[in-house]
This record gives structure tokens, C-alpha cells and sequence, in this order.
């Protein structure tokens, strides 16, 4: 019998053998339902993999449930007494299971990690994606006003500011993808970047100061 087993009956379950036993057992299953052995984790997209909805409005209570609910299932400690292979198994589910949280409970590469799936990746890294002309104004003007701050309290007004404006771009982006509006919720999130790595300099800028 075959390792991997091709989809029958028009949408019928994947089959793959067991590793360890050879017994049939559903492509994305975790473990065998016959030997209850550790399978290979499977090449799927992150929302999968923590059987969320691919969907940007998520709640982060769902996702941390999600999470270590999984989690607990794939923690290398379980297997510290088991063979290498299965050991070796876990620590990959688990790898992958970290990958997959660490994107969709971050609302920005959650975003950006959907319009990839739908097939509108937002280009380049930070301010030098930025083309609209208003945004990159504002981007210039914010920098420009955290270099000339001098005290605590002037950047803490600035960290204040550009969080609360993260705040309403991050509704921008939902309702853009509420409406499936991919290019729109592109722009936002290229706006979200330089906001989010602005408020992280400026966070930095002051903890150099209060120093």
C-alpha cells in the first residue's frame, strides 16, 4: 500500500498508511486512530492548521483556545520517551503549530498572511512601499517630529498618537476585508506598517531616555 493516497470519489477524505503500522488513516490526521502513533504534519495554510476560519476578524480568546488546546497534544515533553522519529515528529507539529500562532494572533501579519492567500501580497518592507503621497507625508512628519522630541513625556505623546492611529487603521483593514476589498485592505496595511514600527522606535527612543 502506498504512502500517500490520491483523493477518490470526488472529494472523498485523503488517505495516507500509518507510518508505523500501516493501517489507512486521513491525510491531515495527527495521529493514527489505530496505533495511535504521531503522523507527519501536513503542508497547510495557518488558519488550518489551528482550525480557525481564514477570516481576519478573530477574536484572540478563539486563537489562544486554539492554540494551546493544540498545543498540549504536541509539546516535545510528551514524547521525550519515545523513538526518535516520533520525537523528532512532535517537535515539527509543534514548530509549525508556533509558525501559524505567532502570524495569525498578530493583527498586521495576520492581514498581511491572508491577502497572500487570496493572492494580493502587499509588496516591499515598511516606508518603502509607501506611494500614496499623504501617507508618506505623514509618515515624514511623524519621524520628523519623534527626532526632534527631547523628553519622555514629548514621545510618550507620540507613542499615544500613532498607537491610537494603529488602532483605527487596524478597523480599516476589517472592514476592508469585510467587503473583500483586497487592494484597500493593501493599502492599509502598508499604512500599518510604518505606524507599528514607528510606535516600536518611538517606544525605544524614550526607554533610551528614561535610561
Amino acid at each position: 500500500m502506498s504512502e500517500e493516497r490520491a483523493e477518490k470519489d470526488g472529494g472523498a477524505t485523503a488517505m495516507r498508511d500509518c507510518w508505523s503500522c500501516g493501517t489507512a488513516v486521513a491525510m491531515r490526521a495527527p495521529f493514527c486512530h489505530a496505533c495511535g502513533v504521531i503522523q507527519a504534519p501536513q503542508p497547510v495554510d495557518h488558519f488550518t492548521r489551528l482550525n480557525l476560519p481564514a477570516r481576519f476578524d478573530l477574536q484572540m480568546a478563539d486563537i489562544e483556545r486554539q492554540y494551546f488546546g493544540l498545543q498540549r497534544y504536541f509539546h516535545p515533553d510528551r514524547f521525550a520517551a519515545k523513538p526518535a522519529r516520533e520525537r523528532a515528529l512532535s517537535s515539527q507539529h509543534a514548530t509549525d503549530l508556533n509558525e501559524a500562532y505567532a502570524v495569525v494572533k498578530d493583527p498586521l501579519r495576520r492581514a498581511e498572511y491572508l491577502l497572500v492567500l487570496k493572492g494580493r501580497p502587499v509588496q516591499g518592507d515598511a516606508c518603502s512601499t509607501i506611494s500614496d503621497p499623504r501617507v508618506l507625508l505623514e509618515a515624514m512628519e511623524m519621524r520628523e517630529e519623534l527626532a526632534e522630541a527631547q523628553s519622555a513625556t514629548e514621545i510618550e505623546g507620540i507613542i499615544a498618537r500613532v498607537e491610537g492611529e494603529c488602532e483605527a487603521v487596524l478597523d480599516e483593514v476589517a472592514d476592508a476585508f469585510a467587503r473583500e476589498a483586497f487592494d484597500l485592505a493593501g493599502r492599509h496595511c502598508i499604512r500599518l506598517r510604518y505606524l507599528t514600527k514607528l510606535a516600536a522606535e518611538a517606544h525605544e527612543r524614550r526607554a533610551r531616555l528614561e535610561a
